[in-house]
């Protein structure tokens, strides 16, 4: 199969399983193969349930019954790749965008190599881009060990950080309390880069959408820039 057929399929089956999980799935789900990484970003995902919760400030309210959901999801999906597109995926994140009501999910094969990835990836802003972002991680944790950034393609680019745990952070982990350090995290660090215009000027395109989210027990985080290019 190739891989405009792989990526109309998964979004077919990734679609029909948050419908049947979350009673209303996406209005759309634009997928993007460029392997080592898979990404889904998820368009007009709200229930009437959620609208309502939202409408009353309920957000942490949403994205806790979020993660429980996906939880059962992740190695279903996991599988699915495995099986239509031979993409062994050893790591999964995912984030919303309930404002806009979008979403994301990142698979990252077991095979990846960070370091390659970043020098074939070549595109306007992406010193400043990651200057940027390796700034704003020192403001609300500390500057990463390393930090990459790859352009899947014109309106999709991920950016990987490894090492930005704090020592608090860590303890909070070890003595359970990871689900409330995760959206404590999610609405701190996504209040410092959606309020920020420098990404617009270094990449020369609209952040029409951000995200971002966290494998604690790797210590690594991806965010995930959706663009409108020539904004």
């Amino acid at each position: 199969m190739d891989k405009q057929a792989a990526q109309s399929e998964i979004a077919s089956y990734v679609g029909r399983l948050l419908r049947e999980s979350f009673g209303k799935g996406p209005q759309s789900i634009f997928v993007s193969i460029n392997r080592p990484f898979v990404v889904l970003y998820l368009r007009s995902f709200l229930s009437p349930t959620e609208k309502i919760l939202l409408d009353q400030g309920q957000i942490y309210t949403i994205q806790s019954t979020r993660d429980l959901l996906m939880k059962s999801l992740i190695p279903e999906i996991k599988a699915y790749l495995l099986v239509l597109a031979g993409m062994n995926i050893q790591e999964f994140y995912y984030d919303w965008g309930l404002h806009n009501q979008s979403g994301i999910m990142v698979g990252i094969e077991a095979s990846e190599e960070y370091g390659q990835s970043r020098l074939e990836s070549v595109y306007t802003g992406k010193e400043q881009l990651e200057l940027e972002v390796n700034t704003i991680s020192q403001q609300v944790e500390k500057w990463p060990s390393e930090l990459y950034s790859c352009l899947i393609n014109e309106r999709t680019l991920l950016v990987i950080r490894i090492g930005i745990l704090i020592s608090i952070e860590k303890e909070l982990i070890r003595i359970g309390h990871e689900e409330s350090l995760r959206l404590a995290k999610r609405n701190l660090e996504k209040s410092h880069l959606h309020n920020n215009g420098r990404f617009q000027e270094s990449l020369n395109a609209k952040v029409i959408d951000l995200f971002v989210d966290w494998d604690f027990h790797l210590d690594k985080s991806v965010i995930v820039f959706i663009l409108h290019p020539g904004q």
